[in-house]
């Protein structure tokens, strides 16, 4: 990998819908890629076009954040600390199922909170040390307010939501950004099958054009579409007993 990390941006989940979209993004405003995924060689079509088109160096990572113990000597193969460090990884999981199965249920929990936190927070420690850096979290509207549709993703995404709140108020006086990314509903492989509202629907482009956009104007937190923070405005402000009987 290149020594020089004034530029790179290592994106985990680089597989994804979003990640792949990020990895475009980035690749087109310069950025210098590293690229991890559980199965990094379904990337080496991606990696070998953005090289091409875009003159900058990508590399391809194996890496499962589930695999937590492995966090600190994943950073520590790498030859250099990058500039920008996304989490892109997440699943939606069955709530239906899940709720009851306490081995789906972890995984949810797991793939939501537990894992990116901490590979966060491994990332954090790191640039803390260096004094510089940025750290994206794609998080959800859905950890707002719990639902019966989907209070295990959202339980975790409200954990993760308030994790990188706390990580970006320790690492603010030392020159460390964190933003927090809220999409709503994407259209992507995790939702295919589902019927989106359209008007409150991104597509992956969207969202990595607004992070990009969001890391350069250091912002805190954004949804990717405005009107999502009117909608959970209203829905955090319904009284309980109101709340309790909607079917949402």
């Amino acid at each position: 990998m290149t020594s020089d990390s004034s530029s790179s941006v290592l994106i985990l989940g680089a597989f994804s819908d979003i990640g792949r979209a990020l990895a475009r993004s980035y690749a087109a405003a310069g950025r210098s890629l590293i690229l991890a995924a559980r199965y990094s060689d379904r990337l080496t079509r991606d990696a070998e076009d953005l090289r091409l088109r875009h003159g900058i160096r990508v590399d391809l990572v194996e890496f499962d954040m589930l695999e937590t113990a492995g966090h600190s000597a994943f950073f520590d193969s790498l030859s250099a600390l990058p500039s920008t460090v996304i989490s892109v990884v997440g699943l939606l999981g069955d709530q239906a199922r899940a709720a009851g199965d306490a081995v789906l249920a972890e995984h949810v929990m797991r793939s939501n909170y537990l894992a990116p936190a901490l590979v966060l927070g491994e990332a954090a420690n790191r640039m803390a040390l260096r004094g510089s850096g940025v750290i994206i979290g794609i998080s959800s509207v859905a950890g707002e307010r719990g639902r019966a549709s989907n209070y295990l993703y959202g339980s975790a995404k409200a954990g993760f939501t308030q994790f990188l709140s706390g990580l970006r108020n320790r690492l603010a006086p030392i020159g460390v950004h964190v933003l927090t990314v809220k999409p709503g509903f994407v259209d992507t492989r995790m939702t295919q099958g589902m019927k989106l509202p359209p008007l409150l629907t991104a597509q992956p482009e969207e969202v990595s054009a607004a992070i990009l956009a969001a890391e350069a104007k250091r912002r805190d937190t954004i949804y990717v579409r405005p009107v999502w923070w009117l909608i959970m405005a209203l829905i955090r402000a319904l009284p309980e007993r109101i709340f309790k009987r909607l079917k949402l």
